[in-house]
Order: structure tokens, then sequence, then C-alpha cells
């Protein structure tokens, strides 16, 4: 079972993934009058579940919209109790150390994982379990917000894999992990 985790998330040019008050609405500020998907669908066929975090979880919910995951979803919490029943053969609730989350998923099965959530994607780089990142930069500056990326213990190195522009605007940066 060949297990990869890996990110497929949106920055604004300065590393923020919401704005100043946890905002999204800067996601659409380029026009996107064909709906392309730059990639994501075809990215979501290649991975088996979601590990996203509460307050990722959280926002999705407090989306109006349908549950937007067609894979499984595993939420990281040492503070939610329970998940909404409308969700619960949907998303599941898991505890403990990185390692001990990642054996549970791998044992049920599912080794391609997409990580997801600014604070859960932190902690994988912390802990150097992130195979690949395709990052895709819009061209604006939120001057605040969540990072996308925090302090690490160490120098992590990456490889550029493919780069593509869309809609005129958008930077696309699929990254590998050198080990």
């Amino acid at each position: 079972m060949n297990k990869t985790n890996k990110i497929f998330i949106a920055t604004s040019i300065d590393g923020y993934i919401s704005d100043r008050n946890d905002g999204l609405d800067w996601l659409n500020s380029v026009p996107n009058p064909d709906n392309e998907d730059m990639g994501y669908n075809n990215f979501i066929d290649g991975i088996d579940a979601n590990v996203i975090g509460r307050k990722t979880f959280e926002t999705v919910c407090g989306f109006d919209i349908d549950w937007p995951y067609t894979k499984p979803v595993f939420v990281l919490s040492n503070t939610l109790d329970k998940i909404p029943e409308n969700l619960q053969d949907k998303a599941f609730l898991i505890k403990g150390s990185l390692s001990e989350i990642l054996n549970q998923i791998h044992k049920k099965g599912f080794s391609r994982l997409y990580i997801d959530g600014g604070k859960t994607i932190q902690h994988f780089l912390k802990e150097d379990r992130i195979d690949e990142m395709t990052i895709t930069t819009l061209p604006v500056l939120l001057g605040g917000g969540s990072e996308l990326f925090s302090v690490l213990p160490e120098e992590l190195e990456f490889e550029l894999v493919d780069s593509k522009v869309y809609l005129n605007a958008l930077v696309q940066n699929h990254y590998r992990r050198k080990r």
C-alpha cells in the first residue's frame, strides 16, 4: 500500500489561506466564468480520504451548501465529542498522536490522503508527513489572516514537479518531497 499525504490549497501572494476575519471570499476574486476546476477533480480522483482539522470541518459545515466531500472525511479534534447526525456516515472523529491517527486511517484501508486545514497542514509538516503539495497562488495580498506555513523544526526540501497558470491570473505549483 503506497501511503501518501497530499495538500491541494490556495494562498494569497503573501501566504495566507484565509483573511483576517477567517473569510474566504477572496478565493473568488478572479473571475472563473467557465467554472474551471484547476485540476481539483483530477487531484480528488487520486485520493482515498480527507483528513481535516476541527476548524476546517466547522467552516465547511457552516457553508450553505450540500456536503462537498465524496470521500470519507477524518476530522482531527481533541475538543469535539461527536459528528453531527446528518454526517455520521461521511465524517469520522479521530484523536491521538499523528502516528496513531495515520495508523488508524491506514488500517481502515485508506492510504492516499488529502490533508486540509491550516493547523492540520502545519502539524503534518512539522512531523515531515507531507509528500506532495499543490499550491495555487491568487494575485492578492491579504496582509494578514491564517498562514499556510509556520516555523518548522528543520528545513524540508521539495522539488517542483509542475507549474501551471489558470485564468491568466492564478499560478499553481505542484511540489514533491525530496526524500
